[in-house]
């Protein structure tokens, strides 16, 4: 946008964002409005919009886009205008009425305290706030005091840690001010409190942002104000029914008592606050039970909240500090927990998860038997609670489904009790649910639930066991037609779960297998009864291959059963488990009967030309998944000289997988899983299909060159693993990297080519990589070299996880080549050839390495990059500390707003820690300590 718009043609592209009905004409004002809000006139229109003030519309489109300016451009501005934007910037928040919108309000706070923040000139500006707006503009103040801390703490601007400490510091100043100013609104609005709900709730959250940050000390304020406040409304009690504590009120003061805690925790010898806050948390018992009277739940998830804070805030001291003889005395909280995990709604019991995972956590890290025994009774009472929970309702019919939320809190419980129930023991737990179906009138929800916690932990159930388990096996196996069906599904996955107990129980293997089998055909049972199998199958291989003609069979009819595709590829993943302990004279010819069940049908989509329909058996991917799965997951032990039991399979197969190559081409979906499935076979039987290779390479090629899936490279990439090793086969494979070169390179150069296609570059260097583990001399005289490093370069910068760290295996594979493998005698060519590249190319790979650290990937990324600067200074030390060097020399010396970044010293201090380091670990420290200079 290269002229400013009229300040009316603005107005009117907002009134038709805002209020036209035309879906086109306002996504066209859309469109308009967001050029302008990347133009550097946005900042004058911006300003003019909030000096008209024609309606709330405009107004908040100029808020948000004064806000987003200064968030996101402040560097358009040079520092001779930062003053009159603070005026004007004041001048508008000077302006703002009870009556103005809060959306707007909260937009021009957010816009000053981006300002304050990226403004160094601006001394001690909480104290100019207080004096120049505490007389008749609090609400607007009080925001701005509570967004200022949270701008500076979420690190939503690179500041760089420099400035951002002087920004703490400066708070650290004037929070004695802030405290009292907070203690005066406290003052002014202390009669009749529960009527001034909205300023109330903005003191306590202005008073936590500020504590949260540790702007305001946590000395000497055990008897704080604001703290007694929060106290004052968890404990309120209504004079008469009428009168009530709005949630929002009541939720500030658990969101400030917990913020206390979280800073409590790390800061541990607090005594005093840490004295003042248990007594008045555990006071909050009785109106915690209120709550649950009078059908509050978010008073209750808030008293939760707090209970399970103290906890995990004393859960250390706890556990060190409590004896048989004498339990620390916080342990009363756990207590209090564990009343709210019996509330009637199972949200609140899930507040609770976190504490119980930390403890199992603490307890098993101190592995001490005595200590881990004094908290059994606690997760006795929690299991019990849970089971409760897990209880579906009377009247439900049916099978939980997918997505539900119900369904969803099972499953968080279930891997809950899996870390937990150590603390018991599984065979403990196991008998204690089975106890609970033994009592007389039991419902079946009740027994449904006590049978989903034995699911649970049935795999921990040591196969020795021979008290309850086989009652529970035979009860299963007789069970009632007419049970409910929920019972019957629970019991099903509840036989597949005790596997490993079956496999030492061989006598029981039978009777199992035809209940399951009697189950698979129906609706409901039939998909537990298959990931039953499954369990089994993969479990008890060595006992099954007498069984493998029955499951063939079984198998044939699969389609006619009430059961997902998942469910039959998990069948054939335990069928195919079996065939790895069949003899090589019958393994053929049961795999061929497997493999044609799958490419019957596939073979008729081709031949019939029938339009695939997703998720349907017209649908190519469904038989390709179950093709797949069976390759995948067959293991069959060849010797060395011996015929492979697969190889004759294989090569009938892939006629039928290379037509489908050509026939679906153009649809990524069918060729991916098309590819995928070429995987697996061919890395199951390895280098003995070496007849496939000049096919499947050829038609890659041509199919990658009109349609550049990058699966295609992903199974190049599988191609150099098996056979780069064979020196025949190199020159072919490198002909195959290069006939990839131009389209990949085609379609990364592309506008945002990198960021658009990661996939690309994912399965692109993997291919590079691969070669450089099994032909690096091969390729490292490749005429291909050059122009892919210099891809790679480029692609350092991607903040794609998966495709940057194949980048990065690229480089550490590249580097590692040059230092590996002394012994064999192409060690010196390959020394010298990476030598050679480094000296034209290591200068730009750190400098591109350290630039793409600090202002383009996420700091869980840079271990990968710790990894190759790992590798160069194992390589050559002295000239990567050169290259670090002159890489940190280029790094702005301020940021784009002016604010100093890294100081000469702080980076000097980062080359030297960078330099002397020689583990991954240390070098990834040392660049977090480098980028939270720049973020």
């Amino acid at each position: 946008m290269e002229q400013k718009p009229a300040t009316e043609i603005v107005l009117s592209a907002i009134d038709t964002l805002y209020n036209n009905p035309n879906r086109s004409e306002k996504e066209q004002a859309s469109q308009w409005l967001l050029q302008l809000q990347k133009s550097v006139h946005a900042w004058t229109v911006a300003d003019e919009l909030l000096q008209a003030k024609k309606d709330e519309e405009s107004c908040y489109f100029a808020a948000q886009t004064m806000r987003t300016k200064i968030h996101q451009s402040f560097h358009e501005l040079p520092p001779e205008v930062h003053n009159s934007l603070r005026d004007s910037l004041l001048d508008h928040i000077s302006h703002i009425t009870e009556a103005a919108s809060t959306v707007v309000v909260t937009q021009l706070c957010l816009a000053l305290a981006d300002l304050i923040l990226q403004m160094p000139s601006w001394q001690k500006p909480a104290l100019d706030l207080i004096t120049r707006f505490s007389q008749n503009h609090i609400w607007p103040l009080l925001e701005i005091l509570t967004v200022l801390p949270e701008e500076l703490e979420t690190r939503s601007v690179r500041l760089g840690e420099n400035r951002r400490l002087d920004v703490l510091d400066d708070m650290k100043l004037c929070a004695p001010t802030v405290s009292e100013f907070l203690k005066h609104c406290c003052n002014m609005y202390s009669a009749n409190w529960q009527n001034h709900i909205q300023v109330n709730v903005k003191i306590l959250r202005c008073f936590t942002s500020w504590i949260s940050i540790g702007a305001i000390s946590l000395n000497d304020i055990a008897d704080h104000m604001i703290i007694n406040r929060a106290f004052e409304i968890l404990n309120f009690k209504p004079q008469n029914e009428k009168e009530t504590l709005a949630g929002a009120f009541h939720e500030a003061a658990t969101d400030c008592i917990c913020t206390l805690l979280h800073c409590l925790e790390d800061n541990n010898n607090q005594m005093e606050l840490e004295s003042f806050l248990f007594n008045n948390i555990i006071n909050l018992e009785v109106p915690y039970h209120m709550s649950v009277a009078n059908e509050d739940q978010g008073k209750a998830m808030d008293y939760c909240r707090l209970f399970t804070e103290l906890a995990e805030t004393m859960l250390e001291k706890i556990v060190s500090q409590s004896s048989p003889k004498q339990m620390h005395y916080a342990t009363r909280v756990l207590d209090l927990v564990l009343i709210c995990v019996g509330h009637h709604d199972y949200e609140v019991a899930e507040i609770t998860f976190n504490l119980w995972y930390v403890l199992s956590e603490e307890l098993y890290q101190r592995n001490n038997k005595e200590s881990t025994e004094l908290f059994r009774p606690h997760i006795e009472r929690l299991i019990t609670a849970l089971c409760r929970h897990c209880q579906m309702e009377p009247d439900y019919e049916g099978l939980l489904e997918d997505g539900d939320e119900f369904k969803d809190f099972r499953l968080k419980v279930s891997d809950l009790i899996k870390d937990i129930v150590f603390i018991v023991g599984s065979s403990s737990c196991f008998r204690q649910m089975f106890l609970s179906l033994q009592e007389p009138g039991v419902t079946w929800e009740v027994s449904e639930a006590a049978l989903f916690v034995m699911q649970a932990v049935a795999k921990n159930v040591l196969p020795t066991e021979n008290e309850v388990v086989p009652k529970v096996a035979e009860a299963i196996l007789s069970i009632p037609e007419n049970t409910h069906i929920a019972v019957r599904y629970t019991s099903v996955l509840l036989l597949g779960e005790l596997c490993e107990w079956i496999e030492k129980h061989p006598d029981t293997l039978d009777p199992v297998l035809n209940f399951l089998v009697c189950c698979l055909p129906h609706a409901g049972t039939g998909a537990a009864a298959a990931v039953a199998l499954e369990n089994i199958c993969g479990a008890c291989s060595d006992h099954m291959p007498h069984h493998l003609p029955v499951l063939l069979q079984l198998l044939s009819q699969v389609d006619t059963f009430a059961i997902t595709n998942n469910a039959v590829i998990g069948l054939l993943k335990g069928v195919a488990a079996i065939m790895g302990k069949v003899s090589h004279n019958d393994i053929t010819a049961a795999v061929r009967e497997l493999c044609f069940m799958q490419l019957k049908p596939l073979s008729e989509l081709i031949e019939q030309n029938i339009v695939p329909v997703r998720g349907t058996k017209t649908d190519p991917v469904l038989w390709l998944d179950r093709l797949g799965a069976i390759f995948k997951f067959i293991k069959v032990n060849v010797a060395e000289g011996d015929p492979h039991p697969l190889k004759p399979v294989i090569l009938e197969v892939w006629p039928v997988l290379s037509q489908t190559l050509d026939k679906y081409q153009n649809d990524v979906r069918i060729i991916e899983r098309c590819c995928r499935s070429v995987r697996f076979m061919l890395r199951s039987a390895s280098l003995r299909v070496r007849e496939l290779l000049n096919s499947l390479v050829s038609q890659i090629v041509r199919i990658y060159g009109s349609y550049p899936h990058s699966c295609f490279l992903y199974v190049g990439s599988i191609l150099v693993d098996e056979y780069a090793t064979e020196p025949d086969c190199v020159t072919g494979l490198l002909d195959m990297l290069h006939a990839f070169l131009e389209p990949t390179f085609k379609l990364l150069r592309e506008e945002n080519g990198l960021r658009n296609h990661p996939d690309t570059v994912d399965d692109f260097f993997r291919l590079c990589a691969r070669f450089m583990q099994r032909a690096p001399i091969q390729f490292l005289k490749s005429s291909s070299l050059v122009p892919i490093l210099q891809c790679a370069l480029m692609a350092s910068t991607l903040d794609h996880k998966e495709a940057n760290m194949s980048v990065m295996k690229f480089f550490y594979d590249l580097i590692d080549r040059g230092q590996t493998n002394k012994l064999q005698p192409d060690y010196q060519e390959r020394r010298a050839l990476i030598e050679r590249l480094l000296e034209e190319y290591g200068q730009q790979l750190v400098t591109n390495l350290i630039h793409s650290c600090i202002f383009y990937l996420h700091s869980y990324m840079l271990s990968e990059v710790a990894d190759v600067i790992v590798q160069l200074l194992d390589f050559n030390r002295e000239a990567t500390s050169k290259w670090l060097a002159n890489g940190l020399d280029t790094l702005p010396k301020h940021s784009n707003g002016g604010l100093m970044t890294a100081t000469p010293q702080q980076l000097n201090k980062i080359h030297a820690t960078i330099v002397q380091s020689h583990t991954s670990k240390a070098v990834t420290h040392a660049l977090k300590d480098l980028t939270t200079l720049y973020r």
